[in-house]
């Protein structure tokens, strides 16, 4: 049974999440580093440090971001790429009654 939604469609917009997720590494990367540093600071309150570890965790999650894009990627049937654009290279017909 063909699927109604557009899989080239979905497709598309993972590489344009992908496209954004990837120039927002270098910003991730440098704010890591500054609250990793932020904890180095010298006689850290605990419970500051404790906001600091939990920040740097958040920031780690980025990893997690990568992953729900590969995971939409996966679900898109093998194949349904494909047969989307052999059908839109030869046009829509109407069919005969």
């Amino acid at each position: 049974m063909p699927i109604r939604w557009s899989a080239t469609k979905v497709s598309e917009a993972m590489d344009e999440v992908e496209a954004q997720v990837h120039l927002a590494e270098s910003f991730f990367a440098e704010a890591l580093a500054k609250a990793k540093e932020a904890r180095k600071i010298p006689n850290l309150p605990q419970y500051l440090d404790h906001r600091l570890i939990g920040l740097i965790s958040e920031i780690e999650r980025l990893d997690r971001i990568k992953d729900r894009i590969k995971s939409v990627r996966k679900d898109i049937p093998q194949g349904a790429i494909e047969a989307e654009q052999e059908r839109l290279k030869y046009g829509s017909q109407q069919a005969i009654i």
